[in-house]
């Protein structure tokens, strides 16, 4: 499940340090420097009283506050309001100016904080309206009493705020006050529920992939796109759930069930039908009557251009409407990470048969973007007796801003989340005219509403929102995608391009839900009925849940809102002028989605990995799973331990989480070792690879050489075929261009084109799609895609094994560059570096900056798609852009054996001990002591804090 929560500015697009940023960070950095004015007394000033009472408005009786060794709070209370006011107030004392930073990302009032810099974010946030949405969730959704919590938790922040100066709260506002007159607001309820319209944009699905898809489109043919976009691979990955289908009689999903499935849940369409035309084709033929690889080609080898259902090649208005709206995307803040497959997560639980402890064991640890502090707060909640009137007994992980706790565990049961990755999301075009958008030959009136932005230190901002029936028009959110160009690709019977297409976004997200009440009701179930029921209304965003009980049960649960389409697969933008190609009313039914309970094999792995397979089970979840790397291995790892009456233990859990084997490098480097290298400095890099286990340690030569020949195959193979739009910044090869048809002369000289994609979005990425697109391909030795020109230093290749040695070269004097000559002295670690940044005032200005408010380097092990997932893009460098964001290993029944970790520290203050004191532990795959009983939580004890009332 579910990184760049306290991000203000934008995604690295675009995010350069404006002016206000960095004078709040050289007055900051200046004061701290010199011990003066903004010294040890302002930063010290806004740290959080730990120990001795405060009075606390609103409270009916005492509440404690336990904090230990590492800051991390056990609340104690008499009633449940009075639990969730005081999880308001504390969370405030450690993280409220993250909490702030996050709900104006939410409400798109990035500007009121930081000025003009962020008004075109703003502006695609308000078109989205998650703040809108919220507030609707907030009104006429959520149950009153889910209601009343919210509000206690804010009545507790707010208690937090009561007669404090902003610079008492966080000295980040010490430094916004010299240049903004930026005043806190009080708390709501709705800026506690708008969080999760955030968790799940950035949980949304394939809506990249879905642009990336038509986007190849003006460079390569179809067939090579489907090569890009390969099948998930059941018979080499298992899914989820390894068996099941929807009982007819029932028309409930049955784990025992073999077939019969219900055709209602079906997409009314043959799966890979391309959705944009007539005839079914956005990209249609690539042009030429026998099928062959169509024109424009690189001298980087580029295999031609696709083209339009006509013939007449890629839509250059096309693929600028989308490669703008994949910057505007770009744009808006990650919450959790960067656009593409490496949001994730893993997540297990093995039955009592076959631990040490004879009681389940479940482990957790969400794959997202690296951030300071970290995105998760440790935290206890207990009413000091469990009745029906204080019911909850729960410790975890907790988001601040919100109440209650997301993954952890209460004292029945446990349960873990990784991402579902259910495609949720589609893109439509729409034929748009000053009075509406064309359907079904018709024309219907948007529905507008004007949004004003505040913006500091300059004039308000006012922009008009768009909505069709489906969705907001997102394309109003930048100049060019005003229009699209004059050469859609879309069949014939497209209505008229006019001044072109516009595109909208239908999301379910946009639609109020009820996964605030299904928070609270998981944190008090007591059985795998109560947890499902409470799944039921865990809508948005769609989650893999994971289970295991004090009776020795186990379990899995796929809830959430998942569209059913009456035709197309949600792979590429569909029209919009056609009705038949929408929603049906009804989402899959819960009842029909797949879970598990108790199953034979007696452990359920959750990694991003499919569902199940679709032999038995109609219903389209998504076509653009993860590809099952990281959750085949760790099946591998169980079923290696239990064989023979093997038995797992805590510590085996743990070492599992930290298991760093590049799946790749078991395909790819034993042909590395049988290429005939004649330069001996790549002949001592190759060597290298000699007996290597495939680890990933920091300490690996051979990891980091690998890492970089991989890079390079990526690079050489498919990298320099892709579209500039796809491609990372800086990444410039020499094309023809467009419109250049036949061999290139003196008319057709080559030009530059230089990649657009942040570096952390872009392609080749490397993740395990790759590894299942070039899996084929290494059995072949010749292949278009082996194919690339010559240059002045290489000769052309046209052979798997000349690439290969091509790529070797390559990646040797990269890594000379890089390390030095000596491979000796090279290592994974130096390459793969983890560098924590405060992500307001810490991501710009000079180097003093970072070594004051940033944190790091670590050097990494692990790697993209290994279990130890500390994630890079291949075609951006090697920095590390994911990381497990905590780890838990849950000692079910026993609980107070159960240990856990975060990426940071309980504080968000940047200069406080708690601000990364848990990250060397962390870098080395420790856990620590997780206290749950009273008894456990006495002894571990530092600091008790007394709120009365």
């Amino acid at each position: 499940m579910p990184s760049n929560t306290s991000a203000p500015p934008a995604k690295k697009k675009g995010r350069r340090a404006r002016l206000l940023l960095v004078l709040l960070v050289l007055v900051l950095v200046a004061g701290v420097g010199a011990g003066g004015y903004w010294g040890v007394s302002t930063v010290r000033g806004s740290f959080p009283q730990t120990t001795g009472e405060i009075r606390l408005d609103g409270l009916s009786g005492q509440v404690e506050v336990k904090r230990d060794a590492l800051g991390v709070p056990q609340i104690y209370a008499d009633n449940e309001q009075d639990l969730f006011r005081a999880q308001g107030y504390v969370q405030a004392q450690d993280r409220f100016y993250e909490m702030d930073v996050r709900r104006h990302v939410t409400a798109g009032r990035l500007s009121e904080m930081f000025g003009e810099g962020q008004v075109e974010t703003d502006s695609f946030l308000r078109t989205l309206g998650w703040r809108r949405v919220a507030q609707e969730e907030y009104d006429k959704v959520l149950s009153p009493e889910t209601k009343k919590y919210l509000q206690a938790y804010a009545e507790g922040v707010n208690a937090y705020l009561k007669d404090r100066k902003p610079g008492d709260v966080s000295v980040e506002y010490a430094a916004l006050a010299l240049t903004n007159d930026y005043t806190i607001e009080p708390w709501t309820p709705v800026d506690s529920v708008a969080w999760l319209k955030a968790m799940a944009w950035d949980l949304r699905g394939n809506m990249q992939d879905e642009i990336d898809r038509s986007l190849l489109t003006s460079r390569l043919t179809p067939a090579q796109i489907e090569q890009l976009y390969p099948e998930y691979p059941y018979a080499l990955h298992q899914p989820i759930v390894d068996g099941g289908a929807v009982d007819d009689s029932t028309g409930k999903f049955d784990p025992a069930g073999k077939g019969g499935d219900d055709e209602e849940l079906g997409t009314g369409e043959t799966p890979g039908t391309n959705p944009a035309g007539s005839d079914g084709s956005i990209g249609g033929s690539d042009g030429s009557a026998d099928g062959s690889t169509g024109s424009g080609g690189s001298d980087n080898g580029s295999t031609g251009s696709g083209g339009s259902a006509d013939g007449s090649g890629a839509s250059d208005g096309m693929t600028s409407q989308l490669a703008a709206l994949s910057e505007v995307l770009d744009g808006v803040p990650d919450l959790l990470g960067p656009n593409g497959n490496g949001i994730g997560s893993n997540s297990w639980v093995v039955a009592g048969r076959y631990t040490t402890s004879g009681k389940p064991l479940l482990a957790n640890d969400p794959h997202l973007a690296p951030q300071l502090p970290s995105l998760w707060y440790q935290m206890g909640l207990h009413c000091r007796s469990v009745s029906a009137t204080c019911r909850y007994d729960v410790s975890g992980y907790t988001f601040s801003g919100m109440p209650g706790v997301i993954i952890g565990h209460n004292d029945k049961i446990a349960w873990g989340l990784t991402n579902l990755g259910a495609d949720v999301t589609d893109l439509y075009l729409e034929k748009i005219g000053p009075d509406g958008y064309l359907v079904d030959g018709k024309v219907k009136p948007f529905v507008t509403r004007e949004e004003t932005i505040k913006v500091a230190g300059g004039a308000d901002r006012r922009i008009t929102v768009r909505s069709t029936e489906r969705g907001p028009l997102v394309s109003d959110r930048s100049s060019e995608l005003e229009a699209v160009g004059q050469k859609a690709p879309v069949g014939n019977a497209a209505p008229d391009r006019g001044t072109g297409y516009g595109v909208s976004l239908q999301w379910t997200a946009l639609q109020p839900g009820r996964s605030m009440d299904a928070i609270f009701a998981i944190d008090r179930a007591k059985d795998f009925a109560s947890f499902r029921a409470a799944a039921e209304n865990f809508e948005v965003p769609s989650q893999n849940l994971i289970y295991a009980d004090t009776e020795g049960n186990i379990g899995y649960q796929s809830p959430g809102r998942i569209p059913q389409r009456t035709k197309g697969d949600g792979t590429l933008p569909a029209p919009g002028w056609d009705s038949s190609y929408g929603w049906k009313k009804q989402y899959i039914p819960f009842e029909k989605l797949p879970y598990e309970y108790n199953p034979d094999r007696g452990y359920i792995v959750t990694a991003n990995q499919a569902v199940i397979d679709p032999k038995n089970y109609s219903a389209l979840l998504t076509k653009d799973w993860g590809y099952g790397s990281r959750s085949q291995r760790i099946n591998d790892l169980i079923e290696s331990k239990i064989k023979d009456g093997g038995k797992i233990s805590p510590d085996d859990m743990r070492t599992m989480q930290t298991d760093n084997r590049s799946e790749i490098a078991t395909l790819l480097n034993p042909l590395l070792l049988k290429i005939d290298i004649a330069d001996p400095h790549v002949r001592e890099a190759q060597k290298l690879l000699e007996g290597w286990d495939y680890t990933q340690e920091p300490d690996s030569a051979a990891a980091a050489y690998f890492n970089a020949v991989w890079r390079n195959v990526l690079k050489l193979a498919f990298g320099n075929k892709l579209p500039k739009e796809v491609r990372a910044e800086g990444d410039c090869i020499n094309v023809r261009p467009a419109d250049a048809t036949g061999p290139v002369d003196e008319q057709n000289k080559l030009v530059r084109e230089c990649g657009q994609r942040d570096p952390d979005s872009a392609q080749p990425d490397g993740g395990d799609r790759w590894y299942e697109v070039v899996r084929p391909l290494l059995k072949q030795e010749k292949s278009e895609w082996w194919t690339t020109p010559g240059n002045r230093t290489d000769q052309a290749t046209e052979t798997r094994d000349q690439l290969l040695a091509r790529a070797m070269k390559d990646a040797r004097w990269e890594l000379t560059a890089k390390l030095g000559k000596d491979v000796s002295t090279w290592s994974w670690g130096r390459l793969h570096q983890l560098t924590l940044k405060n992500q307001t005032l810490g991501t710009a200005g000079p180097g003093v900056v970072q070594r004051l408010l940033n944190r790091g380097p670590w050097n990494l092990g692990g790697g993209e798609a290994a279990v130890d997932a500390t994630g890079w893009n291949a075609a951006g460098g090697y920095e590390v852009i994911w990381v497990p964001s905590m780890r838990m290993v849950v000692n079910v029944g026993d609980w107070d054996k159960s240990r856990w970790i975060n990426l940071t520290g309980a504080s968000g203050h940047a200069f406080h001990t708690h601000y990364t004191d848990q990250t060397d532990a962390w870098a080395k795959g420790d856990l620590y002591d997780w206290a749950h009983g009273k008894a456990a939580v006495d002894a571990a004890t530092k600091d008790t804090l007394v709120l009365k009332p």
